[in-house]
């Protein structure tokens, strides 16, 4: 896309506004590090837009302290003190899905796992927020306990003006095949390789 022009134009009927403001299913995937990050980056812009943010962290314990969910809930108590930017909503399947009255998760992952996907159905039919993080829902459809086929047909048919955003290895060959943007992280280096292990504010 040389200069941030499309080399090829759809014979789509649709205007050139319409085609560029069309609501977009991205997928983070590869082995490397960076594709939450890259995600959350993208959850940044949409605040700045006034978009309502839903994270949704489908493997992460909830006893494992990201550093994106601190600022990211500062973001939102700045949305309702000043009106700037938009509403966050935070969840992590570890500590039990805000919305069950279920204790916790630790006896039944892919029932939590896929309670997680139906209230996020929910809020697609609700068209309740701007831009949707699934973090690491790869996994959850790689380990069968999400349908991806449903997956799929959910996202196609979601009404309104709702991105979502998806991380994980192993992104399932459906999901790629029905995104509209597709990043595969790959590894050229990595601290990693030298000894080093993770450290805070590069990791968490």
């Amino acid at each position: 896309m040389p200069q941030g022009k499309p080399e090829v134009v759809p014979a789509d009927g649709l205007t050139t506004r319409q085609r560029r403001n069309r609501p977009l299913v991205v997928v983070h995937t590869g082995v490397m590090k960076g594709k939450s990050t890259a995600a959350f980056g993208l959850a940044l812009r949409g605040w700045n837009q006034g978009w309502s943010i839903g994270v949704f962290q489908f493997v992460k314990s909830a006893k494992w302290k990201v550093g994106e969910e601190a600022a990211f809930r500062a973001l939102g108590e700045v949305h309702e003190r000043t009106g700037q930017g938009g509403p966050v909503a935070w969840h992590k399947m570890g500590e039990g899905w805000s919305w069950t009255r279920k204790p916790g998760s630790d006896e039944d992952h892919a029932a939590a796992a896929l309670e997680g996907w139906r209230e996020i159905q929910r809020r697609l039919a609700a068209e309740e927020h701007g831009l949707y993080v699934l973090d690491e829902f790869t996994y959850p459809l790689k380990w069968g306990w999400v349908d991806v086929d449903e997956v799929v047909a959910t996202l196609r048919d979601r009404p309104g003006f709702q991105h979502v955003v998806i991380t994980g290895r192993n992104a399932p060959e459906k999901l790629v095949d029905a995104a509209d943007l597709v990043v595969e992280m790959t590894k050229v280096k990595h601290p990693m390789d030298a000894g080093q292990k993770g450290q805070r504010g590069i990791e968490w």
